[in-house]
């Protein structure tokens, strides 16, 4: 019976624990990502794009002024560009499909490693 050779079970192991990684929960980000918008700001310091007012909520001075504090110091951030630009944006990054397709395209990606490995590993006789 033919067996992977030491540079194939690597190849395995990685494309497994990318798989691993990379799959999304039914209502959540995958770990990957979850990973990722910790790690650009572990303290939870830098501040979030607020989204727009509720219905109702523009009346409220306190909630306004709040919000538009919350967008200058976003947008004096976002200005400096660079590493800050890309913290902001990765902090809030999401998975690029919606989870079922994202499931599809990793399955596929590990379904096709081992088929190629099996493919070209195999013992020419």
């Amino acid at each position: 019976m033919w067996q992977p050779n030491n540079a194939q079970w690597w190849l395995l192991v990685i494309v497994a624990l990318f798989i691993v990684a990379a799959w999304p929960s039914d209502a959540d980000k995958s770990l990957a990502l979850k990973v990722t918008n910790w790690a650009v700001d572990p303290n939870d310091e830098l501040p979030i794009l607020p989204g727009p007012f509720a219905a109702g909520q523009g009346d409220d001075l306190d909630a306004v002024e709040a919000h538009d504090l919350q967008t200058r110091m976003y947008d004096e951030l976002y200005d400096k560009g660079g590493w800050t630009r890309m913290r902001l944006e990765l902090k809030v990054a999401t998975d690029p499909f919606n989870p079922s397709t994202e499931r599809q395209v990793l399955t596929g990606i590990g379904v096709l490693t081992a088929f190629l490995v099996w493919r070209f590993g195999a013992r020419k006789n």
